[in-house]
C-alpha cells in the first residue's frame, strides 16, 4: 500500500499499482515496482506501514476504517478503537419497528454466546449421530446399547453443558474469546476443553 503526500498531508491511497498524474506530469502504473523508495518519496509517493495495535479479532470486534497520517518522513495507517460484538442477542425496539426497521421483539443481530453456544450444540450431535441408531434400536425392543457408548454419549452431553455454562458465565467479548485459546502444554489444552474420545 502507497500514499501519495501533498504539503504534509496524505491526499491518496492507492492499494495497489496504479498510473497516477502528479501535477502535470503522468506516472505510468509499474513505477511502484521499478523505483526505489527514494525515488518515489521524491514525488511525494511513500509506502505505507500499518500500526495494527489497536486491531482486534474480527469473530469479536468491529474495527474501525484506517486513518493515514505523515509524520518523520512516513505514512502510517492506524485503527481506532474497536468496537466489542454483543454478547447477547440484540432484539428490534418498538421504535425500530416504527421506523420499519423490524419486528419489536424479532432478533435485530445475533449474539456471540447464542453463536457460540448453538456451534457446541452442533458439535455434540454431530459426535453423536453415529451412534443415534444404537439408541434406537434399543428404545424399540433390539439389542441394548453397550456399556461404553451409553457412557461416552453421557459424556459428551456433560461436556456440551459444561462448555455452554462457561460460554454463559463469559464476562465480556475478551473473556468468551479466552476460552478458546490454547497454551503451551503438550497437548496444548484451552479453558473450554474439548469433547470425550470414544474408545480413548
Amino acid at each position: 500500500m502507497w500514499a501519495l503526500v501533498e504539503s504534509d498531508n496524505v491526499t491518496q491511497v492507492y492499494t495497489r499499482p496504479k498510473g497516477l498524474t502528479i501535477g502535470e506530469v503522468n506516472y505510468p502504473s509499474n513505477i511502484f515496482m521499478l523505483w526505489t523508495s527514494s525515488e518515489l518519496e521524491a514525488i511525494g509517493i511513500y509506502a505505507v506501514v500499518i500500526d495494527n495495535s489497536n486491531f482486534k479479532d474480527q469473530e469479536y470486534y468491529i474495527n474501525t476504517n484506517q486513518t493515514f497520517a505523515f509524520a518523520s518522513s512516513t505514512v502510517t495507517a492506524t485503527y481506532g478503537t474497536a468496537t466489542a460484538l454483543p454478547l447477547d442477542d440484540v432484539l428490534f425496539t418498538a421504535q425500530n419497528e416504527t421506523d420499519g426497521l423490524g419486528t419489536e421483539g424479532e432478533i435485530k443481530q445475533y449474539g456471540l454466546k447464542p453463536q457460540h453456544k448453538a456451534v457446541i450444540n452442533s458439535q455434540a450431535g454431530g459426535l453423536l449421530q453415529d451412534t443415534d441408531w444404537m439408541v434406537v434400536r434399543a428404545a424399540e425392543g433390539g439389542t441394548a446399547v453397550p456399556s461404553d457408548i451409553t457412557t461416552w454419549r453421557a459424556a459428551v452431553r456433560t461436556k456440551a453443558n459444561a462448555m455452554q455454562v462457561q460460554i454463559g458465565n463469559a464476562a465480556n467479548v475478551d473473556a468468551l474469546a479466552a476460552l478458546y485459546v490454547y497454551n503451551d502444554d503438550e497437548p496444548p489444552v484451552r479453558p473450554l476443553g474439548e469433547f470425550p474420545i470414544l474408545g480413548a
